[in-house]
């Protein structure tokens, strides 16, 4: 969904046009677009984001524990170098000039402190070249994982996940999501670790040096203090906000071009463009947001660091004029010092990217902790061998989202039957066939397998052993073999054919120029929605399930296509249990049984002939049916 105006709400870009004009909030349903990304955060409930981020990134970087810690080490090596310049100048100054102008003069000192800043400066450059490709590497191998962890994850959820988490969401988690942290590993990771070891041992360094200029020069910190609480309170917010209106943006890109028919057939344009430009300007505002705030921290750190220098030099300079201090301590001084502010910048500017990232990081890790409501069984029972596929619906209740769908549903199907189901819309028939596939699990009661209960069964041997076609007939991009194979992946060239020929698509597929090998173009639109639908079953076919669940699945054919499908179906399904939602009169007429079901209940059972003799509902039906052919 995307946004939408205040007056009423917004259909998707598949949907009808919305008849509303009039100002965009999109604040009204800016749930509806990004889904739980813009609920306001508590604070225990952001404490709860943060710890369940840095278990994630904890497991993330566990792997790497070795590489981690030899890149700290060498850090330590490469930072200890590069704080050795200031040093080496103070030496030179009060040593090695005043050597070089005694009589007589000594160059030495100076050769020294000069081959020790080019050493220094050669190890502080091999070491930072070693930090840089070793952090890279082990950035790049987290940012692999997470894909990896977050794809597959997604992958195994459940319909209820992925009906309820928009396509759109999903691609945000798997791109800018992501995005945004590999912007920190690959640009901030390194900055941050040098800047805190740059700090932490250059304040060590000002307090050994002098402990007078060191103790002036803390006076910076409470400051530094406070500034940097603010802005991490308001870059949290912020941040977050950049994420949820990120999101928003992809979920109604993915959305308008994904039903760029109806927006088209519709002149859903303008509406659409109204919609994206309010989303656009959000998103405007919220980057805006967090750019304002870097922008004050630091010029703010700049500042900070200016006046800390003033009050540096302007009492040192009155300790080297008493004789208490030497001239090259407090150049030394200084030069640490402003070592010393230039990596507070960096670390403010990492914390920028780090509050962008951990937003992002906090979304992921919520996929991440999405559980399964139909898990794998921890310790699956065996189906047997063969499977003979009896269905059995044992005292079944469901609904969705606490609305009951199936009050009550006992039912036995036995093994080779082939049953349709008749009803009116949202009588229950396409919930039976998803609690038959185990997209679901019931509520209370069991639904068996040869006795079994499919939440007892393997996953794997689940999908072996029940396969459902749907109404969408969707294709994979590849060419039409592959999707025909995706039934059996091991099958060969010669089973995939007879598969397509036994439900009668090899005639329009040896049509195509290039026969099995066609590419089928994006989700298949390079055949029609009949064709689309042959393919389907062939697949389904190839993969010779004991039980077939057929959800409308020949509501899309044609006259000539359906008349090969049920000649194929007439052969396909002897022996073997099938499922099929009906909506057509052919369908049900193959059929060995018929249920007709109200409100989630059986309200009539039998053959078709019996109930077509009948005076119930499904004779009605057949009237009806029989009277549209006329």
């Amino acid at each position: 969904m995307t946004s939408s105006g205040t007056a009423a709400p917004v259909t998707t870009a598949s949907g009808a046009p919305d008849p509303v004009v009039g100002p965009v909030d999109v604040h009204a349903d800016w749930r509806g677009v990004a889904g739980e990304d813009a609920e306001e955060v508590s604070a225990s409930g952001s404490s709860f984001l943060r710890g369940r981020s840095r278990r994630l990134l904890g497991e993330l970087l566990r792997p790497h524990r070795r590489a981690l810690w030899a890149l700290l080490c060498v850090i330590l090596v490469q930072n200890a170098a590069w704080l050795a310049g200031p040093l080496l100048v103070g030496i030179g100054i009060d040593h090695a000039v005043p050597a070089l102008l005694a009589e007589p003069a000594d160059p030495w000192p100076l050769v020294w402190t000069t081959a020790a800043m080019v050493a220094a400066a050669a190890l502080d450059t091999g070491l930072r070249y070693v930090f840089l490709v070793g952090s890279g590497r082990v950035g790049q191998a987290v940012l692999l994982a997470l894909r990896r962890r977050v794809f597959r994850h997604v992958q195994q959820l459940p319909l209820a996940f992925h009906e309820r988490y928009t396509s759109g969401k999903t691609i945000s988690r798997l791109t800018s999501d992501v995005e945004a942290l590999a912007e920190l590993v690959d640009e901030g990771l390194d900055g941050l670790l040098t800047a805190l070891s740059s700090v932490l041992a250059i304040g060590v360094v000002l307090l050994v040096l002098d402990l007078p200029l060191g103790l002036v020069a803390l006076l910076g910190f409470p400051l530094l203090l406070v500034l940097g609480r603010w802005f991490q309170r308001r870059s949290t917010v912020a941040y977050r906000r950049t994420r949820q209106t990120i999101a928003a943006l992809i979920v109604q890109f993915t959305e308008t071009f994904g039903g760029i028919r109806a927006v088209q057939a519709f002149r859903r344009e303008p509406r659409n463009d109204e919609l994206h430009a309010a989303l656009n300007e959000e998103n405007r505002r919220a980057q805006h947001e967090a750019f304002w705030l870097i922008a004050v921290v630091v010029p703010a750190v700049t500042m900070i660091g200016n006046l800390v220098t003033v009050a540096v030099l302007g009492y040192g300079a009155l300790r080297v004029m008493d004789g208490d201090l030497a001239v090259g301590v407090l150049v030394s001084f200084l030069l640490y010092l402003r070592r010393f502010f230039d990596p507070l910048q960096d670390i403010a500017m990492f914390y920028n990217s780090y509050q962008s990232a951990g937003a992002a990081l906090e979304k992921l890790s919520g996929v991440l902790e999405e559980r399964s409501g139909v898990p794998d069984p921890v310790d699956p029972q065996p189906l047997p061998h063969p499977v003979s596929g009896e269905v059995v619906f044992d005292d079944v209740r469901f609904g969705y989202g606490g609305a009951p769908v199936l009050p009550r549903l006992d039912l036995v199907v036995p093994a080779g039957q082939t049953v349709a189901l008749v009803g009116a819309t949202g009588a229950g028939k396409s919930t039976l066939a998803r609690l038959t596939a185990r997209f679901y699990d019931p509520v209370e009661g069991q639904v068996r397998l040869d006795g079994v209960p499919l939440d007892r069964i393997a996953d794997a041997d689940l999908r072996r052993a029940v396969v459902m076609v749907t109404q969408e007939g969707f294709l994979f991009s590849g060419s039409i073999a592959d999707n025909i194979a995706f039934g059996r992946p091991t099958a060969t060239r010669a089973e995939v054919e007879e598969a397509a020929r036994a439900i009668g698509a090899d005639a329009f597929v040896q049509a195509l120029p290039e026969g099995y090998d066609t590419d089928v173009a994006q989700r298949g639109g390079r055949l029609s929605a009949g064709q689309r639908q042959l393919v389907g079953f062939a697949r389904a076919f190839l993969a010779d399930p004991a039980v077939l669940v057929l959800d409308e699945a020949t509501s899309s054919l044609d006259v000539p296509s359906e008349v090969l499908v049920q000649r194929a179906l007439q052969t396909l399904l002897a022996d073997r249990t099938a499922i099929i939602i009906a909506h057509r009169l052919s369908t049900v007429e193959i059929a060995d049984r018929v249920l007709v079901m109200e409100a989630g209940r059986v309200v009539e059972d039998g053959s078709p002939a019996e109930l077509v003799a009948g005076t119930g509902r499904f004779a009605d039906l057949h009237r009806a049916w029989a009277d549209s052919l006329v």
